[in-house]
């Protein structure tokens, strides 16, 4: 991955939607609502693996991306208002939207980097079977949808858990995390269980405003 390419797209990203604060941005490669329903085709429908071996370390997070900056800082700088940051590229001040609860924030220390896809899901769903330059380049995603900076204790709440399980408070924000679940899963080919699946079809299509039930292989969504 070509961080030190990619970083001043990464600072010049876009608002989340036209509704949304001006200072929530996005990760980038949002996929629409219609790009996220075909891709649901391409997602592979398993069962969960097991947690057994697995430890955040497998996943070296956070390396460093251009000069002093780590992959943290660069999200914090391009998710942010007004951002300072000192010698080392830390935040020393600037202001932060949390898409999912729509918490507001001047102190870096408030504010946590989501995996959208947690790093232990994406283990128990085919990365136990990666090289450890995959789990890092997975870990440190800065080019697919996979990064964002939020409130740390709805992250926190969050954990590793899909979105059978758990969605953002702010129910506006919901179906936008989806697509960057579902795309950022697609990108590195992760499994999908049976019940992620359900949960991610309901409001994709929800959202292209069609009520009827799909078929998707053999499963009915």
């Amino acid at each position: 991955m070509f961080f030190s390419a990619v970083l001043p797209l990464l600072l010049s990203a876009a608002p989340l939607c036209a509704s949304a604060p001006a200072s929530a941005l996005t990760p980038p490669n949002i996929p629409s609502a219609s790009a996220a329903r075909a891709a649901l085709a391409e997602l592979t429908v398993a069962p969960q693996g097991p947690q057994d071996g697995y430890s955040r370390d497998l996943f070296p997070h956070w390396i460093t991306v251009s000069g002093e900056c780590n992959t943290r800082e660069t999200v914090l700088r391009r998710d942010g208002t007004d951002v300072t940051i000192d010698d080392n590229c830390y935040p020393t001040q600037g202001n932060w939207y949390s898409p999912y609860d729509g918490g507001r924030w001047d102190q870096a220390s408030d504010v946590d980097i989501d995996h959208v896809v947690p790093l232990s899901n994406a283990w128990k769903s085919g990365a136990r079977e990666w090289t450890t330059e995959r789990r890092r380049q997975f870990a440190n995603d800065l080019e697919n949808p996979q990064l964002i900076a939020v409130t740390d204790n709805v992250n926190q709440e969050k954990g590793d858990k899909g979105p059978e399980d758990w969605k953002p408070p702010l129910a506006q924000k919901r179906a936008h995390w989806k697509r960057c679940w579902g795309d950022a899963r697609g990108a590195e080919e992760l499994t999908c269980s049976v019940e992620s699946l359900k949960s991610y079809t309901k409001v994709i299509w929800a959202q292209i405003c069609l009520s009827k039930e799909i078929g998707l292989g053999r499963l009915v969504c």
